[in-house]
């Protein structure tokens, strides 16, 4: 018998489905487990593969023999009678045209109460069924029976109505769904035969969203069927503007005023959105209505310091904006750089810093400037002034990357103007790398002599730009990160901001150096900012030579200098990177809850821990180094835990807890009943112990992860 065309859609969509193992095996074990359902509430922007993860669990329902029935919510009317209308045809009800919504309602009651197994009723697009919301939670949903096991899948998470009810908070599971990894997406580009040659340059622009890489995979088919070339190996979304278009299509819920479009464009521009930003890009007193829509879209995250939106997103907004309207995209540029200029002027240090990773977020682009900068994990750096007890270790570390000489003459300059020391320490507060910054006329003529990198700078002003009265010279003479010394990495990265930052802010400055030892790499990004190479400055010192570069500010002042950065910016073609990196996953507290309890239960099975989300957190990325193996990063989310665990084991009112997840997860018992015999307390008890437990151990690591 020749297979049905059903068949071989399902077969077709499994041949390429990727990844999803733990959406999978959460829903596995929701569907066998003993215990009521619930509900299971999947949410993600939009694209990013919840109705394929649905099929699959409608299909995994169906390997099980478990009864289904999935409905999407975009065909249905929002309104009491013509869901249970739709839902009882679903199931196979006879139901005749005359029968009132009571009484289809009462059948399918009836029905699902009959049945004696599990019955998993699936709705997608659940964002759809906004307007009957309360009407599922208040009525609808608490008649039907126990056995029924409900999954809703939309953009968005449960709202406040859901959380606020300790009755459904407790019988609503939330997963969020997010970007395929780097491996996922590769096994899919396989699968979708798209060239391996072309895989670093299409995660560079998709960032793994399942959607793109599905309509990149269409672009790559669609030319190999028409004989054109399919090998792009500088692919950017420019060259297939109706990608960009299909995923505006699907990121944006909805029709949008062309207000609300520039504010969309805007938010993707700046590296943070904060209302008075906004308005400033809007060119409006009050952009506060204007905010709180971009607050609520599915993806556009709130972080702690203005709004953000998804990776992907950002990217297909910017790129349409620089395709479709180019003269829109230099007044937004525009309009930013006034406001990052403004902020300039009246910011303390810290806020100056701020602005600058702002200002320079906007040429990230620039094929000049994106070698040289690394934004990852930038924010969980502080910057501050070097303690006392930190300069034996700051030496070490000059001596580590430099030699014993220049540790000595970097010991000199500590002694001689400390207040110039900048210290860069990781979210542990440990020293992650620092900068020190050399007044010249500060320095006096002795000081000057004692240091021939110094000495060969002062040489240099007096023989071509001799400083005037008041005037002051600078010199970043020792920079580095204490892993990576100058190599580019976020360290690196907040240390040029920083000497941005003393360049734009110091008074009557008239000229700054900059030291470098690997000089011909960075030449690009200071030609980029208008500093010259100077060799007659170069200098060694031991083994080692440097190479360095200088600017006047009499010649180009600090304004003039932010606006030819961003001439340079608008006018240049944009250029994507084809290296390829692995974004860090950012939780809701909700998800992070999750990831920790699953991360609990697999404690002893590191296996299983390799496919949990917390491994790809700052939080053990911080433990574990950027570009940790996951054998390493597993070992470090084991290490988070047993030491938050284990910090809980002298308090007098965690203990208890501690106890619980002891017997519970690091060293379990064979049953849960055993486990409460151990600590000779009630079944009950125990649990609700342990339930404790996973909620304090997720608040202590969830203030590691935000930075508290």
């Amino acid at each position: 018998m020749a297979q049905t065309l059903g068949k071989r859609l399902r077969e077709a969509r499994r041949a390429v489905f990727v990844g999803r193992e733990r959406e999978q095996k959460r829903f596995h074990e929701i569907l066998t487990g003993a215990e009521a359902p619930g509900i299971l509430w999947l949410h993600g922007p939009g694209g990013v593969g919840k109705s394929s993860l649905l099929r699959e669990w409608a299909l995994a329902a169906q390997e099980l023999k478990t009864s289904f029935a999935i409905l999407d919510a975009r065909h249905i009317e929002a309104e009491p009678a013509a869901f249970v209308r739709v839902l009882a045809e679903t199931l196979g009800l006879p139901i005749s045209e005359d029968a009132t919504a009571e009484s289809v309602l009462e059948t399918i009651q009836q029905y699902l109460s009959a049945k004696t197994k599990r019955i998993v009723l699936l709705i997608d697009t659940f964002e759809f069924f906004a307007p009957l919301e309360a009407w599922l939670r208040d009525e609808f949903l608490p008649a039907l029976p126990e056995n029924v096991f409900l999954v809703f899948a939309g953009r968005h998470a449960p709202n406040a109505s859901w959380r606020a009810d300790a009755g459904w908070r407790d019988l609503v599971r939330v997963l969020s769904l997010r970007n395929l990894n780097t491996a996922m997406s590769g096994d899919y580009l396989t699968r979708r035969r798209v060239p391996q040659n072309q895989h670093a340059a299409i995660l560079q622009f998709t960032h793994g969203h399942p959607l793109a890489l599905s309509l990149i995979a269409d672009v790559f088919e669609q030319r190999q069927q028409s004989g054109e070339d399919a090998i792009v190996l500088q692919f950017t979304p420019e060259d297939t503007p109706e990608v960009v278009r299909t995923l505006l299509n699907q990121l944006v819920e909805a029709e949008t005023s062309d207000e609300h479009r520039v504010a969309l464009e805007a938010c993707a521009l700046v590296r943070l959105t904060t209302e008075d930003l906004l308005a400033a890009l809007l060119d409006k007193e009050n952009a506060n209505d204007v905010f709180n829509w971009l607050r609520g879209l599915s993806f556009i995250e709130s972080g702690r310091q203005g709004l953000l939106p998804h990776d992907l997103a950002r990217e297909v907004l910017l790129a349409d904006l620089r395709w479709r309207n180019p003269g829109q995209h230099r007044l937004l540029h525009e309009r930013a750089r006034t406001f990052y200029s403004a902020r300039l002027k009246q910011g303390s240090p810290d806020e100056q810093q701020q602005v600058l990773m702002d200002y320079v977020f906007l040429h990230r682009h620039n094929p000049m400037v994106r070698p040289f900068l690394d934004w990852r994990e930038s924010s969980a750096l502080t910057i501050g002034t070097a303690r006392p007890q930190e300069i034996e270790e700051l030496l070490a570390i000059v001596k580590k990357h430099e030699g014993k000489e220049e540790a000595e003459l970097a010991r000199y300059w500590f002694t001689a103007q400390p207040q110039n020391l900048t210290v860069l320490r990781d979210s542990q507060g440990a020293v992650a790398g620092f900068m020190m910054m050399v007044f010249l006329a500060q320095a006096g003529a002795e000081g000057v002599k004692a240091d021939p990198a110094t000495q060969a700078a002062w040489a240099y002003l007096q023989r071509h730009e001799p400083l005037r009265s008041g005037e002051e010279a600078t010199m970043t003479r020792f920079w580095m990160a204490r892993d990576s010394y100058q190599d580019t990495s976020p360290v690196q990265s907040l240390i040029l901001v920083n000497a941005v930052r003393y360049d734009l802010t110091t008074p009557h400055l008239a000229f700054s150096f900059f030291t470098c030892a690997n000089p011909d790499f960075w030449a690009p990004l200071f030609a980029y900012a208008s500093s010259q190479r100077l060799t007659e400055v170069d200098f060694k010192v031991g083994k080692q030579s440097y190479g360095v570069f200088g600017h006047d500010w009499r010649a180009l002042p600090p304004m003039e200098w932010l606006d030819l950065l961003g001439e340079r910016e608008v006018n240049a073609a944009p250029h994507y990177n084809t290296a390829t990196e692995t974004p860090l996953v950012v939780l809701t507290h909700e998800d992070f809850y999750e990831a920790v309890h699953l991360a609990l239960r697999n404690w002893q099975r590191p296996d299983e821990l390799r496919t949990n989300v917390l491994l790809r957190t700052r939080l053990v990325t911080n433990r574990a180094g950027r570009d940790a193996t996951d054998e390493t990063r597993v070992a470090a989310l084991q290490s988070l835990i047993k030491e938050v665990c284990e910090s809980m084991r002298g308090a007098r009112r965690e203990s208890k807890f501690y106890r619980a997840l002891y017997y519970g997860y690091l060293k379990p018992a064979a049953t849960q009943e055993r486990a409460a015999e151990a600590l000779d307390v009630p079944f009950s008890t125990y649990r609700r112990h342990l339930k404790s437990g996973v909620r304090t151990v997720t608040d202590l690591l969830w203030k590691r992860e935000i930075g508290d």
